[in-house]
């Protein structure tokens, strides 16, 4: 790895990070040398990927939560800065999206995706910035936002990434005198469990493409074999999680005169999602 991208020494909070982007923006991060603290709502999952950083020869520590807790999602960031003396990284990646129509969706989706992609974000923001702040150094907070936010119709889910997409370029005029980078990156169609939550006709047609023999349920945890088979099949329209976590990676190893502002993380084909 480039010494240009080495961040020994460094400590970063990685939120949503048992699975797909979040999950390869921790082992990234650690495999260059940073100290990642992750989070996520299971503890197994957690424990899967701080057990491969670990043998790896990398340092990371796993704490199963709900980030709509604001105390708790506080309470990650202040572990981090005691166990480690510091925080340089704030990687707010958790979030979700329940497609529906406007004129049919259960508010109760509306909700949910608000206080994950919105609210729990801007809290993270808030503690990422604060604990950067205190050691006087500098850092990055990193916010996953989404090409959704460049649509003017993508629905509700789109509606938070526009709000994501409005918070960091806000915050990166409030810090402009501070050496803190805001940088807001936009996945396009990713392979992850992000789907889980699309129709399940769109989920089964998914399976039928890959050859995979399996019970696709909405709202359940999707086979890694057909996440694997889909994005090998898809190549032209799906990116990989680590291709979005090799970016994130690049943008945090920036010089403090560089500020990357936004990122499009995109497959060469666009692949119509549900919204």
């Amino acid at each position: 790895m480039p010494q240009s991208q080495s961040l020994s020494g460094k400590t970063a909070v990685v939120t949503g990070a048992s699975s797909g982007i979040g999950r390869a923006i921790g082992m990234s991060l650690a495999r260059a040398g940073a100290h990642v603290f992750l989070s996520g709502r299971g503890q197994a999952a957690l424990d899967e990927v701080v057990k491969e950083i670990r043998e790896a020869g990398g340092a990371a520590d796993g704490l199963a939560m709900d980030v709509r807790d604001l105390e708790a999602l506080q309470g990650l960031v202040d572990r981090a800065v005691s166990d480690s003396g510091r925080l340089d990284i704030m990687v707010n990646n958790a979030g979700l999206s329940h497609p529906g129509k406007l004129t049919e969706q259960d508010p109760e989706e509306w909700r949910e995706m608000f206080d994950v992609n919105v609210i729990s974000l801007l809290k993270g923001c808030q503690a990422g910035i604060q604990a950067i702040r205190a050691h006087g150094e500098g850092g990055s907070v990193v916010n996953i936002s989404s090409i959704a936010a460049q649509r003017r119709d993508s629905a509700a889910y789109g509606a938070t990434k526009h709000a994501v997409n409005c918070i960091s370029a806000t915050l990166r005029a409030e810090l402009e005198d501070e050496p803190i980078n805001v940088v807001n990156v936009m996945p396009g169609a990713i392979a992850t469990n992000f789907a889980r939550n699309f129709d399940p006709a769109f989920l089964t047609g998914m399976a039928k493409l890959a050859g995979v023999d399996a019970e696709v349920q909405k709202g359940k945890k999707l086979p890694d074999e057909l996440l694997e088979k889909v994005q090998a099949l898809m190549a032209q329209q799906l990116c990989t999680p680590e291709d979005v976590a090799e970016t994130v990676l690049w943008t945090v190893c920036q010089p403090p005169r560089v500020n990357i502002a936004e990122v499009v993380v995109r497959p060469p084909k666009q692949l119509a999602l549900p919204s």
